[in-house]
């Protein structure tokens, strides 16, 4: 860098699923806006969501083929809203993928949030281009997926776009971005590309930056968070685990540490575990950005607490094609479980499977005996002191089919339910479910044939 370059970025991860945690935020903009009051003129933060699965995306849709102004994230009042005015009042810019499947019904929701908040009308820009399940992208995707699209009843289909929109969104005064599926990293390289002015070919860095949002992308997990094992791998106060943020320079350079006051741990290992995450090949990761390159990659702990650098990440030209993930009904998957306890439970639950393979034949049964202390233990999961343990055992028979009739799956609920009277003895605790399952297709199309844009949301939607 030289003493011309803006100065280090500051992005927050604040969720790094649908479903995570609700009260991340408030700790990760505590922590920005602290660092953003003591640090240089010029410093600019971001608060960044990850929200997005390969099935929210098909869920997401489901939910607003019943009602046009759902498919976002539904957990976004419960996100955002504790922390939405802070960040406007401290200039913390917001970016995320929690439109889903309607990022424009997203857009207008926040804008209701600000408005019921007290807050000024934020500026907030919607990214569009991923969704390809209309009936004009249906050609298209006949002919990327050929047979595989015969008699398919899709549900979804999204392409994984980039950085790009996030950029020019920010750059035209953004105060808000949201978009559906874009890549998970490009949640990152767009804040970065606007800050520091980065060209779209300037694959050093945007491959150092796609691996810093790469580390941010899945939340805790980079602090401790399905990292932790007790006697190998110890992380203190797991309970309160604090999510992951990054200072980015003007090289794309990047250090991770966490929010301050919380608990977890941010060490060479955890960065280690995250940055070889999902990572097919080290020296290829493809994204819809950059063919990021960590073969050569150091990651190194720096002075004091939770800091760890990473530094030697190349970047090659970007691939000249986007993934596409289609998704699909797939029929439906019926599961059954039953309890056995006491003496000889493991036999008795495996003649209940085998009573299952006989009465559903033509089902094709996967079949689980679990064996833990769900029934001779206490809420805590310790054994009863009154229980003798000698010879006892502790089985849950899980059987579980897919068919794509419906009637067909329901068979099973009923025989596993039969087994009260019908099976071994001491059979209990039946539950059955019913869930319609979703499959995917996966495929490449041509950057150029799928268009992506940004919009600023209307000052008619922001009243």
């Amino acid at each position: 860098m030289n003493s011309i370059d803006p100065p280090t970025l500051l992005i927050g991860c604040a969720a790094g699923f649908s479903g995570d945690r609700t009260d991340a935020a408030g700790p990760v903009v505590d922590t920005l806006i602290a660092r953003l009051a003591s640090g240089p003129k010029g410093q600019r933060a971001f608060l960044i969501f990850e929200t997005l699965a390969e099935r929210t995306l098909a869920l997401a849709q489901l939910r607003r083929r019943d009602n046009p102004d759902a498919g976002y994230e539904p957990l976004l009042d419960d996100m955002l809203r504790p922390v939405l005015a802070r960040c406007l009042a401290h200039g913390i810019r917001i970016v995320s993928n929690f439109g889903a499947a309607n990022p424009r019904a997203a857009a207008r929701h926040i804008a209701r949030m600000a408005r019921e908040l007290g807050a000024s009308a934020p500026r907030i820009a919607v990214v569009e281009g991923d969704d390809l399940s209309g009936p004009e992208h249906r050609a298209l995707l006949n002919e990327a997926l050929g047979a595989q699209m015969e008699g398919l009843r899709m549900v979804s289909a999204n392409a994984y776009i980039g950085a790009e929109p996030i950029a020019a969104a920010l750059d035209a005064g953004a105060q808000i971005v949201v978009c559906g599926r874009v890549a998970d990293p490009s949640l990152t390289v767009g804040p970065a590309m606007s800050h520091f002015g980065w060209r779209a070919d300037d694959w050093d860095r945007l491959g150092r930056a796609t691996m810093a949002g790469h580390l941010l992308e899945c939340g805790a997990q980079v602090c401790g968070g399905y990292f932790a094992d007790p006697g190998y791998k110890n992380v203190p106060g797991l309970e309160a685990v604090g999510f992951p943020i990054a200072e980015i320079d003007a090289d794309g350079r990047c250090t991770i540490g966490k929010a301050d006051g919380t608990g977890g741990l941010v060490s060479e290992a955890t960065v280690k575990e995250q940055l070889l995450y999902e990572v097919h090949d080290p020296a290829a990761y493809l994204t819809p950005d950059v063919v990021a390159d960590i073969a050569d990659a150091e990651v190194h702990a720096l002075p004091g607490v939770d800091r760890v650098a990473l530094s030697g990440v190349r970047g090659h030209a970007r691939p000249g094609r986007y993934k596409v993930n289609v998704c699909h009904e797939g029929g439906w998957l019926a599961e059954g479980e039953i309890s056995y306890a006491g003496p000889r439970a493991e036999a008795r639950a495996r003649l209940a499977a085998d009573v299952l393979r006989k009465r559903l034949a033509g089902l094709a049964l996967r079949v689980d005996l679990i064996g833990a202390l769900s029934i001779l233990g206490d809420d805590a999961g310790r054994a009863l002191a009154d229980t003798p343990d000698a010879g006892l055992r502790d089985v849950r028979l899980r059987v579980a089919a897919t068919h794509a009739d419906r009637a067909q799956a329901e068979r099973l609920a009923r025989e596993v339910m039969a087994l009260y009277t019908c099976g071994p003895a001491g059979g209990g605790g039946v539950r059955t479910a019913l869930t319609p399952r979703l499959n995917t297709l996966s495929c490449l199309l041509p950057r150029e044939a799928v268009p992506v844009r940004f919009e600023l949301l209307g000052e008619e939607a922001r009243a």
